[in-house]
């Protein structure tokens, strides 16, 4: 404007033209203009759009401010305030309707002149304009005028005059305003209140004032210095924004005693702010002499119980263009776009783009949102090789209440899907150690039921020195073999790698049928192998190959071992010697070395990795002595626990050793749920009081917990009770009286008296139904029911009148411990409750409290309310 820095207005109708306003009107027109030269006349905005020069007016001089006329027609009407407080209507452009043409031009004239410093059309009348104006002690600063008034001398005295000495045409001149407020001060800023055509906001020289055009001798005003860029926010119209220098003041109308919020002052003063017309909640400021405008996004969060809170400020900053920006306008449709102006009349259209907020769920769902538009990722399941994520796994496992036996242990491995090999050498370890441990408590209880648990390194130790080797006959061979006299401790660890059965019969051969019926054909030729048997080794490779899934390779490796010798130097031992690392299967390739091995050195054997763990340590147990086999035993356990290969298990047992190998496992995998079931069945308690124990604990039940399976959580917390019984939970939650603040519950369940029971308070069903509806500790009555005006303590079901509708959700028919129906239950806010049968029955079909005059919205309170387990649905 003249003198000052341009400002610039978007029309508010036709969303392709705004106004810049300086020492003249200029109308742009905003078109397309992506990858394409510019047209003659234009100038470029953005990477995607031009604006093109429309019209200039240059009839006003000396503007101060400026206001787009907020009705459809005329669509280029303007107000116009001036450095001498007239306020003047012009147009931009040909406007072809007779009915506005008498408005262009029209004058409203203070009776004393100074500066106009804010105009205002009203949102609800559009014919009313406001203006505010300088301080003079005989006038009112603050001017309402009606632009359709018409020519009346007996009321708005009206004359003719010219506006200059050479122009031909005439105008009007109003005189008289509609309204006069403020008299004696200065106004700074002013903005109609949305919600009543004749409310009015504006900032006066020391204090905001409201001013209700029905009574205008009254105003409601608050003292402060923020008087400036009063703007009411488009979305929530208490709130109202404010400025002086370079703090901005949030108000909140229905309490204006002082600002609800002040935002970060600024080093420089601001010039301007303006609320988003499309977006809720965000204010743009802008700074004296900067290319940055400030953002502040107001986000409330409600509380359950009402209170009110200070929203949660997010600020940033945008840059829109490198030089200083004098001035900008939100675009009133287009979501976050705006068009800035800098002082030399270059001009940028900017887009403020959302933060992107991202959202993981539990179940592996990515959503993220972005202004309006909730984006959703969904996994391509194109490649179907692709590992599932262990979350996905435990989820799924949680449903085949994976973990929960406890008395067929081994079946665990098939409720996790079957698949890994490591589970299932687990849960078949952890069965036999439950078994041997029962089986040895029966026996001698208390002697060696823990060193089952504590795993064959532990059990290997205890036997050091006390084993010597004896030769034995090879079954099918004129031959014989070293290996070591099964003592007690041997047998426990061959019976724990599965090879034997329990009680004092070594027989391997049940061992080896079941191999057969699994269809694991090498493992059980090498198993019997191992036990100096060739002949039902090679029997076991011929059944191989003659059956359905059986390798017809395994005729060719039948007969390469029938041809075994024992002659060191044969043909024989050097083709089996050298071929038989070409062999894929790892039972058929430690076959041949066992055989082509040197008395007491079986490397070949005992390191080869894709064999299992549970055979190489049978095969170890039987065949090396205490030094060998204690040196074996330390170096696998090391190897196991670095890997966090859970085989392991069987060597460390449920220790510490086994903790830092699950510690492995968990940091490899993440399977947190497998430690915490492998953990509790059967850890000495030092061992379930460690650290990392507990967080796996805690980590698998909030993971329970984030997925709603909050059933599985509860069943998961009784297992762990079972077998810890040091983890039970004590009460937290219980009733207590009003009067004497006594727990009813724990003085029910101290009294001897059989008559008073836990169950007299509505917590269990009893088949008696007794009736007791005081403290037991100060006998004043209990609360009333807010639905049968009886006691709390009486059974709903012995309550007298009961509907059809508490006949549905009485639960006193089934014989539980705990019957819901007849729990206490009250809302934490309005403090009226009752039966929680009668409640749940009343909330179905109503919102408010059933108390009388009471408007609290109980149920609504309940974040958790609609929410409904996860168990129950599909997945």
């Amino acid at each position: 404007m003249s003198g000052t820095k341009p400002d610039i207005l978007w029309a508010p109708h036709q969303v392709d033209r705004f106004v810049v306003c300086d020492s003249e009107l200029s109308l742009y027109h905003v078109e397309s203009a992506v990858n394409s030269e510019l047209k003659a006349g234009s100038l470029r905005l953005s990477e995607d759009s031009a604006a093109t020069l429309l019209s200039i007016n240059s009839d006003t001089p000396y503007m101060k401010c400026v206001a787009w006329y907020l009705n459809y027609d005329p669509e280029c009407l303007l107000a116009v305030g001036q450095a001498n407080g007239r306020v003047v209507l012009t147009s931009l452009g040909q406007d072809h309707n007779s009915k506005f043409k008498d408005l262009i031009g029209k004058e409203f004239v203070p009776k004393h002149a100074r500066q106009c410093n804010t105009l205002a059309w009203n949102p609800l009348d559009s014919n009313w304009l406001a203006a505010g104006l300088d301080k003079h002690r005989a006038d009112f600063s603050v001017l309402i005028w009606d632009i359709c008034s018409k020519y009346t001398p007996d009321i708005v005295p009206m004359e003719k005059v010219r506006l200059s000495a050479g122009e031909a045409e005439t105008t009007l001149l109003v005189t008289k305003p509609l309204y006069e407020l403020g008299q004696n001060d200065a106004c700074l800023s002013l903005c109609w209140l949305p919600r009543d055509q004749k409310l009015l906001l504006a900032g006066m020289h020391r204090n905001l004032a409201i001013f209700d055009l029905r009574n205008t001798s009254q105003k409601m005003f608050v003292n402060t210095k923020a008087v400036q860029g009063v703007t009411v926010d488009p979305y929530f119209h208490d709130r109202v924004a404010s400025f002086y220098e370079g703090q901005v003041a949030i108000w909140d109308l229905r309490k204006f005693e002082k600002p609800v919020l002040t935002l970060t002052e600024q080093p420089k003063p601001l010039t301007k702010v303006a609320w988003c017309p499309t977006r809720t909640g965000l204010l743009a400021t802008l700074t004296r002499d900067s290319n940055i405008i400030r953002l502040y996004d107001m986000q409330h969060t409600p509380t359950p119980i009402g209170d009110e809170t200070e929203p949660t400020i997010i600020e940033r900053s945008v840059q829109p263009c490198d030089n200083y920006i004098a001035s900008f306008a939100w675009h009133p449709t287009s979501q976050n776009r705006m068009i800035v102006v800098t002082s030399n009349r270059t001009m940028s259209d900017f887009t403020v783009f959302e933060r992107i907020s991202l959202a993981w769920s539990p179940i592996t769902s990515l959503m993220w949102a972005c202004g309006r538009h909730l984006y959703e990722c969904a996994e391509e399941e194109s490649d179907n090789s692709l590992e599932k994520d262990i979350a996905t796994k435990m989820r799924l496992r949680a449903l085949s209440r994976y973990g929960l036996d406890t008395e067929q242990v081994w079946r665990n491995h098939i409720l996790a899907g079957n698949e890994d090999p490591q589970l299932k050498s687990l849960w078949y370890t952890l069965h036999f150690m439950k078994q041997y441990t029962e089986d040895m408590d029966q026996k001698s209880p208390g002697n060696k039921g823990s060193l089952v648990y504590a795993g064959i390194k532990s059990i290997v130790k205890s036997s050091l020195g006390m084993v010597e080797s004896s030769r034995h006959n090879w079954s099918g061979l004129d031959k014989q073999t070293d290996i070591q006299t099964l003592n007690e401790e041997r047998i426990l660890a061959l019976q724990l790698c599965g090879w034997i059965k329990k009680g004092t019969d070594v027989d391997v051969g049940p061992f080896l049928n079941s191999l057969v019926q699994e269809g694991e054909w090498e493992r059980a030729a090498a198993v019997a192998l191992f036990n100096l048997d060739i002949r039902r080794a090679i029997q076991i490779l011929n059944e191989g190959a003659s059956s359905e899934k059986g390798d017809l390779n395994l005729n060719v490796v039948a007969m390469a071992l029938s041809g075994y010798t024992d002659e060191k130097n044969s043909l024989w031992r050097e083709m089996c010697s050298t071929l038989r690392l070409q062999l894929n299967n790892p039972y058929l390739c430690v076959m041949f070395a066992f055989l082509t091995s040197e008395a007491g050195s079986y490397d070949g054997v005992l390191y080869e990795n894709k064999v299992a763990v549970r055979d190489r340590v049978a095969f170890a147990c039987k065949f090396l002595g205490d030094a060998q086999l204690n040196r074996y035993i330390e170096k696998l356990t090391n190897e196991m626990k670095e890997a966090g290969n859970l085989e392991g298990i069987l060597l460390t047992g449920l220790t510490k050793d086994g903790v830092d190998l699950m510690e492995s496992y968990v940091d490899r995998t993440g399977d947190v749920q497998t430690a915490s079931y492998c953990m509790l069945q059967g850890s000495p308690l030092d061992v379930l009081k460690d650290e990392r124990v507990q967080y796996w604990i805690e980590n698998y039940r909030n993971l329970l917990d984030a997925w709603r399976f909050w059933h599985k959580r509860a069943e998961f917390d009784i297992h762990r009770s079972k077998l810890d019984p040091s983890s039970k939970p004590l009460a937290q939650v219980f009733v207590s009286c009003n009067f004497c603040g006594k727990s009813i519950s724990y003085s029910c369940s101290s009294v001897p008296h059989q008559g008073r029971g836990f169950s007299q308070y509505g917590v269990s069903g009893s088949p008696t139904k007794s009736k007791v509806t005081s403290c037991p500790g100060c006998r004043k009555p209990l609360p009333r029911c807010a639905l049968c005006l009886i006691n709390m303590g009486t059974p709903v079901s012995s309550c007298p009148g009961g509907s059809k509708s508490d006949e549905k959700v009485d639960l006193s028919k089934d014989k539980k411990l705990a019957q819901f129906n007849n729990w206490f239950t009250w809302c934490h806010n309005c403090r009226h409750g009752g039966h929680a049968g009668h409640m749940l029955s009343w909330f179905r079909d109503h919102a408010e409290c059933p108390v009388s005059a009471c408007t609290c919205k109980c149920m609504q309170l309940d974040t958790t309310g609609n929410l409904v387990p996860a168990e129950t649905v599909q997945p």
